[in-house]
């Protein structure tokens, strides 16, 4: 009997000991409430944001490979990879010289295409008197007419050739279509070039001025992104600086990469003065959505819900006091106030379940 009566006494001892430590327990962390800290109601621009991963590309007509249309032997090469250039400007020449004999056979052919249709021509207006006068036979004033039809054509003839001689020939000097600067020589002075069905490539040019983003937006957040929305974006190399921009495009054919499916919304912005950005720079893209500008605003885990209302925690002199609210807009950090609270008062954050 004395043992079991000890027995209960232990137990009672242990409960009692463990509802002590306990109650300890709950005390610090009451105490401790303060400690998640205040937060000031301040105004900001709030709204929901969709991010993305981009890669920069050339705009279309901002790359352009520059050929050869004509066969022969590099002869001179101007430029150098990472060359800036203006349009116009040479690029390279090709061995000119069975060319410049074409020209100058076609040159001669133009001259005595000339002689005979003058001759011709004189010839036509002798016979045309003669005829009048009744001193040849109307066969013989043909056969001039003939004959100066047939000169005409053989001099129109020798004209195109001419002008095909000469074009061919300026196809020897490679010269930049666009400004730009030098991203590739694929051609080496010396080198033969072959032109058959496609121009052998000599020069790739980038316009860096026309550049744009392509973002890989989530299938789960294309439906938000709209053209004409305001993006922005960064680049690893510039971390501390966001690039404006606004969306142009959208496409319609997915991306799929490792079973996750993104759409490429076009981003294009005005070419920075102070930064260099370069083709396949990997980009972090913030999409804007609706926003609304300098609101009351507080972070969302200062904000809580009973039921269907929300509430926060406000500083009341040394003790605090609950307030009820209205929001509005929320974002990944922030929500907005439309009322419940005024501008500059402190509120606590932290220590309750967020919503």
């Amino acid at each position: 009997m004395k043992k079991t009566v000890l027995a209960v006494t232990f137990v009672i001892a242990i409960a009692v000991v463990a509802a002590g430590v306990r109650g300890v327990l709950d005390n610090r962390s009451s105490s401790n409430l303060p400690a998640a800290g205040f937060v000031q109601v301040e105004r900001r621009d709030v709204g929901p944001v969709v991010t993305a991963t981009g890669v920069i590309k050339p705009m279309v007509g901002a790359e352009v490979r520059v050929g050869s249309s004509v066969s022969g032997i590099v002869t001179h090469l101007y430029v150098r990879v990472g060359d800036s250039v203006s349009k116009g400007a040479p690029l390279a020449d090709v061995d000119s010289r069975g060319l410049d004999a074409r020209r100058d056979a076609a040159e001669a052919a133009v001259r005595l295409a000339k002689a005979n249709l003058d001759y011709a021509r004189a010839d036509l207006q002798r016979k045309n008197e003669l005829f009048a006068g009744e001193l040849i036979a109307r066969s013989e004033r043909d056969l001039a007419q003939d004959a100066f039809a047939v000169a005409e054509q053989q001099y129109k003839q020798a004209q195109a050739n001419l002008t095909d001689a000469l074009t061919q020939l300026s196809y020897t000097k490679i010269i930049a279509p666009i400004a730009g600067t030098v991203e590739s020589v694929t051609t080496q002075q010396g080198e033969t070039v072959a032109s058959s069905f496609a121009a052998p490539t000599f020069v790739t040019l980038l316009d860096l001025s026309r550049l744009e983003v392509w973002a890989y937006v989530d299938e789960t957040d294309i439906g938000r992104i709209r053209v004409g929305q305001k993006a922005a974006f960064t680049v690893d190399t510039y971390d501390d600086h966001e690039f404006p921009g606004r969306i142009t495009a959208i496409y319609p054919q997915a991306q799929i990469r490792d079973n996750v499916v993104d759409y490429i919304a076009v981003v294009r912005f005005k070419p920075p003065r102070s930064y260099v950005l370069r083709p396949e720079m990997t980009t972090t893209v913030t999409i804007a959505q609706e926003q609304h500008k300098n609101v009351l605003s507080l972070p969302i885990n200062a904000i809580h819900r009973e039921g269907d209302r929300h509430y926060v925690i406000v500083q009341n002199g040394a003790s605090t006091k609950r307030s009820w609210i209205t929001t509005g807009l929320r974002d990944d950090d922030y929500w907005e106030i439309k009322s419940g609270v005024r501008e500059g008062e402190q509120v606590l954050t932290g220590n309750m379940n967020k919503n």
